[in-house]
């Protein structure tokens, strides 16, 4: 519901449960839950999960741009290199975003442009980030 006077609106709770060892269990009350590890070695990890959460709120946004270009994605993959700070707490310092995606009459340029919106304008959770965390990208079309 939104709150005017702050301009904000509020998101579903999520909920997290240990489930024993370093292992949860997190998602909205009644919906479908994901398992987060830790250590990264039963399940992905929080930091796992947050480069994830990058690449697929972006890729949400792609999708869409392309498909409004009546350009359709066919498959897109991205695959996320980051670096984080060696220190207590090990933030993210950067993140490059390989994109791969196959979208029959899409250019690079144009593939490119709708990764450039997305990252820098749509993507929620990038902008949710630190300020100082660089997060770029690269753009591959496939047949």
């Amino acid at each position: 519901m939104p709150n005017p006077s702050t301009g904000t609106i509020a998101h579903a709770p999520i909920d997290v449960q240990w489930v024993g060892a370093l292992g949860f269990e997190a998602g909205r009350a009644g919906g479908p839950t994901v398992r987060i590890d830790g250590d990264g070695q039963s399940a992905p990890s929080p930091f796992d999960l947050l480069l994830a959460s990058i690449a697929t709120c972006a890729s949400v946004d792609v999708v869409t741009i392309l498909e409004k270009q009546r350009t359709p994605v066919q498959a897109l993959g991205v695959r996320v290199e980051a670096n984080r700070v060696e220190s207590i707490p090990r933030r993210l310092v950067s993140a490059i975003l390989h994109f791969r995606i196959a979208a029959p009459g899409t250019t690079l340029e144009k593939a490119t442009r709708a990764i450039e919106l997305s990252v820098t304008k749509y993507c929620s959770v990038r902008s949710s980030l630190i300020a100082d965390a660089s997060v770029s990208w690269t753009v591959k079309l496939e047949a």
